[in-house]
């Protein structure tokens, strides 16, 4: 399968490039800084592109079976409309040269709330200080997801809890939003992105992916995530 990966050169694009080449995809891998992406591999092509400009993203995309985004912006951003202008631009290449496949993240802070089920610590004091840190972008990643759902594209919206670093793919479960779980590991991320394209599951559905196998604690993923949204910031 022809995949193009936009966000390519974060940490859970690199995750899923890694992961879509061993499969034996073939993969254009979409960064700002080409000369900085780590791999090399006779299935890769890395493009050099900007989400933000359409005929950019229209050189990269053309050709193509699938589309991923990884896109993200950190917390405090000066560039609070990254979600929803990318994927305007996104979006608008894959009607006009006819793919349909487009899976794209952003996170389970988009509906402003915590989760049911949760401790009163985490609803009261952890969650609502993430949310208004991250106010700005939680709302353009809402954007993003409108804009996305308005398409006429086999789309699919996977939101991730707080993100950690695990070692390898878990047991995850794929489920409707507002699932108990607070963490995804970036391996369980990137190994949902590539099923869900591949395998066409959870078509025209937004769905959260959470870890429950060796998660770290609450405190040690707020203090080193306290600085990322979404999937990752890969440029």
């Amino acid at each position: 399968m022809k995949l193009v990966i936009f966000g390519a050169n974060g940490p859970t694009g690199r995750l899923a490039t890694a992961q879509a080449l061993a499969e034996g995809h073939t993969v254009t891998a979409v960064t700002r800084h080409p000369e900085a992406f780590p791999f090399d591999d006779p299935a890769l092509h890395v493009a050099k592109a900007d989400a933000l400009d359409p005929e950019a993203v229209e050189r990269a995309t053309a050709g193509h079976d699938a589309v991923i985004s990884t896109l993200g912006v950190p917390y405090g951003s000066e560039a609070p409309t990254t979600f929803s202008v990318s994927i305007k631009n996104i979006t608008e290449v894959m009607t006009a040269h006819g793919i349909r496949r487009l899976v794209c993240v952003t996170s389970t802070g988009v509906p402003m709330k915590p989760p049911p089920g949760e401790t009163l610590l985490y609803r009261k004091v952890i969650v609502p200080l993430l949310l208004r840190m991250g106010r700005p972008l939680y709302e353009d990643a809402r954007r993003m997801e409108e804009i996305v759902a308005r398409t006429g594209l086999d789309w699919t919206v996977i939101r991730p809890s707080g993100l950690f670093d695990g070692p390898a793919v878990t047991a995850y479960t794929v489920g409707p939003p507002q699932m108990v779980g607070r963490f995804t590991s970036r391996r369980d991320l990137a190994d949902a992105l590539i099923r869900e394209a591949v395998d066409n599951r959870n078509v025209r559905s937004v769905v959260e992916v959470i870890t429950t196998d060796g998660t770290p604690s609450v405190y040690r993923v707020f203090l080193k995530e306290a600085l990322r949204i979404g999937g990752g910031s890969g440029a």
